[in-house]
């Protein structure tokens, strides 16, 4: 049989179709499993790619699992390998950075951009297993000076100490600091310790005339916001 005889691969018309379809309206109405195959077309060329994205959906449940798995829960799946696992995370990453860039440098932080806040300390810590804390540095105008992973804790407890707290935003000229961590859970109650915390570390802030803006306890799914419970 010649070459121009080869029967073609039946996936191709269906790769055609799904990128027809995604131009129509870019991927709005998409399945989660239908965003995943058209990101596998690319990384693995050769294949047909919607078996591995339903095996994909039905080992982690939806599109936002996939991205969080880690790389060696990826590859566990049959047709995985580490070039497409990196790429896959790539999404999670370049994610990140689109939500982080889209707070920086914006003055009023909490007021201009607080949906933007939540929804980048969701994406970098809410998929975590144990408690992390994150604090956010501010200048004078609220603008984003620097994140940072203060603490990383067990399932349901982190420490924080509000002399390290303080020292850091001294170092970094910071005006104001928002606290933010996960409850793995998903219940965003604070707990009687993260009550404590946030009184020490708002006294000792005050001491050095650093603002304590919130203290924000994140969720997949929700949210808890000191200030706007009138706890601060």
């Amino acid at each position: 049989m010649s070459k121009e005889n080869k029967e073609i691969p039946h996936y191709i018309g269906h790769r055609q179709r799904l990128r027809e379809k995604f131009l129509i309206n870019l991927g709005e109405d998409f399945k989660d499993y239908e965003l995943i195959e058209l990101i596998l077309f690319n990384l693995i060329p050769r294949r047909d790619v919607k078996p591995i994205a339903k095996s994909l959906i039905k080992k982690f449940g939806n599109f936002s699992n996939i991205i969080n798995a880690s790389i060696e829960e990826l590859i566990s799946i049959d047709g995985i390998k580490e070039t497409s696992a990196i790429g896959l995370k790539l999404f999670k990453v370049s994610n990140i950075r689109f939500l982080k860039q889209s707070i920086e440098n914006k003055e009023n932080l909490l007021i201009n951009s607080f949906d933007s806040l939540i929804d980048y300390c969701r994406e970098t810590i809410a998929n975590e297993i144990s408690e992390i804390t994150k604090v956010l540095f501010l200048d004078s105008k609220n603008k984003l000076i620097k994140d940072e992973i203060q603490n990383k804790g067990t399932v349901n407890h982190t420490a924080i100490y509000s002399r390290e707290v303080v020292k850091r935003a001294l170092d970094l000229g910071a005006s104001a600091i928002i606290l933010v961590h996960n409850h793995p859970s998903g219940d965003v109650t604070p707990s009687k310790n993260d009550v404590d915390i946030t009184k020490k570390i708002f006294e000792a802030c005050k001491a050095f005339d650093i603002i304590l803006h919130d203290h924000i306890i994140i969720s997949k799914s929700n949210y808890y916001s000191f200030k706007a419970m009138g706890d601060i």
